[in-house]
């Protein structure tokens, strides 16, 4: 950590849904996704890879043009603060091909979780931090916590509303 800061994961669709882009999201959502953004901004460290796995996933559902949305805003705040140490800093992962990173558990009980999301898995373990992982919609994470929990991953859901078995 840096100067206190706590370190955080995000996934995606947080800014997405801060974006307004999601169907199912209430504005209440939004605005606890928008909250969170800007919580990162002033009193946090954006914990990203050093592959740019996640920097290219937020760059294929964001506009770098800081516009229109909150989401947006953040993204283009990031792309000027990535190298920043009092913002971001970078983690190193091995990727691997049966579990997608060395870094994610090999755990039964995880093989289904999204290959996809796994990167924010990796980042938030080789850490060594124990961040918290800001998740908003994807039910994904709901559906693995108590696997992803018994291997130290801690997330927060931002819209528990939308989380569903």
């Amino acid at each position: 950590m840096t100067a206190g800061k706590p370190e955080i994961v995000m996934d995606t669709n947080v800014a997405v849904v801060a974006n307004g882009k999601h169907e199912k999201a209430s504005s209440s959502c939004e605005l606890e996704c928008v909250s969170h953004l800007r919580c990162i901004q002033d009193q946090a460290i954006l914990l990203l890879d050093d592959k740019n796995l996640i920097l290219t996933e937020y760059r294929n559902n964001l506009h770098p043009s800081g516009q229109p949305g909150a989401g947006d805003a953040f993204f283009r705040w990031l792309h000027d603060n990535q190298a920043n140490p009092a913002h971001c800093r970078r983690v190193d992962v091995q990727p691997q091909n049966d579990r997608e990173f060395e870094e994610f558990p090999e755990d039964l009980d995880l093989a289904t979780f999204d290959r996809d999301d796994r990167k924010f898995v990796a980042v938030a373990l080789a850490s060594g931090t124990g961040p918290q992982i800001f998740n908003a919609s994807d039910t994904d994470w709901w559906v693995h916590r108590h696997g992803l929990r018994r291997h130290g991953v801690r997330i927060a859901f931002l819209c528990p509303e939308l989380m569903t078995d």
